[in-house]
């Protein structure tokens, strides 16, 4: 091979090869979207009035933001903790989303990744006690996060995509499952099984893309 043939295979390599940047800034974007809801239903607990009880078995993690219909219940500050966590994360995911794809060019990861967003938003944009905006987003958010998490076995080269294979299908087992489970952990706890794997591949998505881009970097 000639000269100019080697470098013009090594212009192509590089060429397909995904944008540190986007790779960094789709990394930074996912990781703050998880740090923030796992922050925001932590203090949106910790502020809730300890008089109405809630539990992590039997309430619904939404029911910081409004208890569902009929007399639903709302509290402060939970309720905007909560709400306003949960928008500015979608947003944070969408936001990734975009340079996610920038990177990678994968329609049918950025449809899934994009969906998750638009489901999180949804959910503080439309709290408990709207119906039936609330239960569409929440069905969203957990089945296009369970999803993403599995899809993303595509993208990630390293053991991290075993694992986020594995909290993809246990998010969503949980979540067509549900009812099966309540007898033993609580409607509450059913949900944070489905709802918490999608956090915790956030975060690990989000630190492998960071990782990944600033190796590129250098």
């Amino acid at each position: 091979m000639s000269y100019k043939e080697e470098l013009s295979t090594e212009n192509q390599i590089k060429g397909n090869r995904p944008s540190a940047t986007h790779v960094t800034l789709a990394g930074i974007c996912i990781f703050i979207a998880a740090m923030v809801v796992l922050m925001g239903i932590i203090t949106g607990e910790i502020f809730y009035p300890p008089e109405l009880t809630y539990t992590t078995a039997q309430s619904m993690i939404s029911d910081l933001g409004s208890t569902v219909p009929p007399n639903s219940i709302i509290t402060q500050p939970s309720a905007t903790i909560f709400n306003f966590a949960m928008i500015i994360a979608g947003i944070l995911i969408l936001i990734g989303n975009y340079f996610l794809f920038k990177a990678y060019r994968d329609k049918i990861g950025g449809i899934l990744v994009g969906l998750l967003g638009l489901g999180a938003l949804g959910v503080g944009v439309f709290p408990g006690n709207m119906t039936p905006m609330h239960p569409i987003f929440s069905l969203m958010t957990f089945s296009c996060g369970g999803l993403s998490a599995i899809y993303s076995y595509r993208l990630i080269k390293s053991p991290l995509k075993y694992i986020s294979l594995l909290l993809g299908i246990l998010s969503l087992f949980f979540l067509f499952t549900y009812n099966m489970f309540i007898p033993v952990l609580g409607g509450g706890g059913v949900e944070r099984w489905v709802a918490y794997p999608v956090i915790l591949w956030l975060l690990g998505f989000g630190g492998y893309l960071m990782g990944r881009g600033s190796e590129d970097n250098s």
